[in-house]
């Protein structure tokens, strides 16, 4: 169990109790990661008075990491930017692995290089370390050596961390069937059906299997873990963790969601702005799938003819590749110049990035097919829109039960999922799921009423800003937490 938490002492940290905590924080690989970490530097450096560092591990995997970085520590001079210049790594070793988990690996292995950086050399030494869940089990020794406290973000839903918390639980009660995965009741929180696990969790050998099982058996030795999270979106899953329901021994747990976009000025907002602005209110579908993966080219197909068929409006921002430095193809190769003729006018269809938090917060925009990353769905949830909820891969089906028990969007869980065999969804189900949805005030009245709780949760005084100063406290002040036995 643990004990109080207690000021540490003969540590590289800063000073306890300085007026200004210098908090590092150490992001892992993708947006879904990079993002939510660049919106807690701005809240921890404009909000709470800290200090605050950033480490890039570098060269990034996407080219849209390197300009949100660039874009970044522009806008916020005052985050220093740490650089993690990372050790060799045989990549032949996770041949056919997705990049973006080989990329956590290679930071894994680089975490003993963390500790000239945490300890300050031509810059500040650190207060306090809160480092990405992806890296917690490799990070939390090297602080702990360092006699520095260390905090776990979770950048996706609490439901998620919730499981993610109670596998090993689950795990070990269940170790004479092998590794296998399957309906996963989460205690105080819901049932995560083995068909919501994330695909990897089902091989053991997966290089994402090892590090989620291995980071989850080490949130005990963690200081506290952060979510970016807020109590009217997922009550359960929120009190549940903080009420140690889910798993035994786990530090305290600080929900800050939702994180505010930075105020990052926009370079170019391309052609969708003036395009959204010369369109009626709430008539626009917004379509995108993430960053991270891309649809099938049938699938694509699909999905053009559904949304041409629906009769809507829509911004579609396609993907054509996992990674966008491989993303080589033109829209008309992908759709069609006979589609895009059709549609001119009615519907603007991009391959370049769009400030997401921008068109959702667009008075024309009323819908959003979405594949549910965490941070989709809270800009979603921020912005009063309605979500289609389509997710594909990873946590996403997970994400999607959140929409939908918080009624603020519909999902449709026999609708396609990576790696399974339930062949295409049909242009006919997708336009009437999209005519259905822009028809339903009952979900736009839900997501009106999770839009001003989101908003009193990060305003002052709010749960979610009681949250990040106590956090911000704990930092400050030097607290620890020591495990007894």
């Amino acid at each position: 169990m643990c004990s109080a938490a207690t000021p540490n002492s003969g540590d590289v940290r800063a000073t306890p109790g300085s007026s200004r905590p210098h908090v590092v924080l150490l992001p892992s690989a993708g947006m879904g990661h990079l993002v939510p970490f660049t919106r807690l530097a701005a809240a921890l450096c404009s909000g709470h008075g800290c200090d605050v560092s950033l480490v890039a591990a570098v060269p990034t995997v996407s080219s849209a990491e390197a300009r949100h970085l660039a874009a970044h520590f522009t806008a916020f001079p005052a985050v220093r930017r740490l650089e993690l210049d990372l050790a060799s790594l045989d990549v032949s070793e996770f041949a056919g692995a997705d990049p973006f988990y080989v990329r956590y690996e290679a930071i894994r292995r680089s975490a003993s290089l963390l500790a000239p950086l945490l300890a300050g050399g031509a810059s500040a030494a650190a207060s306090a370390l809160v480092a990405d869940i992806a890296l917690a089990s490799v990070v939390i020794p090297v602080a702990k050596d360092l006699r520095l406290p260390c905090y776990v973000f979770f950048t996706a839903s609490a439901t998620m961390f919730s499981f993610l918390a109670y596998l090993p639980t689950y795990l070990d009660a269940n170790a004479g069937g092998g590794h296998a995965i399957g309906d996963v009741d989460v205690p105080g929180v819901c049932r995560v059906p083995t068909s919501s696990v994330p695909q990897a969790l089902h091989d053991p050998d997966d290089i994402f299997t090892r590090q989620f099982i291995a980071n989850a058996r080490s949130l005990a030795n963690a200081d506290g873990l952060v979510v970016n999270a807020f109590d009217a979106l997922e009550p359960e899953a929120v009190a549940a963790l903080r009420q140690g329901t889910v798993a035994a021994g786990l530090p305290p747990v600080f929900a800050v969601g939702p994180l505010s976009p930075a105020p990052i000025p926009a370079k170019d907002s391309g052609s969708y702005l003036p395009w959204l602005d010369a369109q009626p209110a709430r008539s626009v579908v917004y379509v995108s799938f993430g960053s991270r993966k891309a649809l099938p080219r049938d699938q694509l197909s699909e999905l053009a003819a559904g949304l041409e068929a629906s009769g809507h409006r829509f911004l579609w921002v396609v993907k054509g590749a996992v990674v966008d430095r491989d993303d080589a193809g033109e829209l008309t190769d992908l759709l069609g110049e006979a589609f895009l003729q059709r549609i001119h006018g009615r519907g603007l269809v991009t391959m370049a990035w769009v400030r997401q938090e921008e068109v959702l917060n667009h008075p024309s925009v009323g819908l959003f097919i979405s594949h549910c990353g965490w941070n989709s769905v809270t800009e979603a949830a921020a912005s009063g829109v309605p979500v289609v909820a389509w997710p594909r891969f990873a946590d996403q089906r997970v994400n999607a039960g959140v929409v939908a028990r918080a009624g603020i969007g519909v999902w449709v869980d026999t609708w396609s999922w990576e790696g399974e065999d339930d062949g295409v969804v049909s242009a006919e189900d997708i336009a009437g799921k999209v005519r259905s949805a822009m028809a339903d005030e009952g979900v736009r009245k839900a997501a009106a009423s999770v839009r001003e709780a989101a908003a009193r949760a990060v305003a002052a005084g709010g749960s979610s800003y009681r949250s990040l100063a106590e956090l911000v406290r704990r930092c400050r002040d030097g607290l620890v937490i020591t495990n007894g036995m």
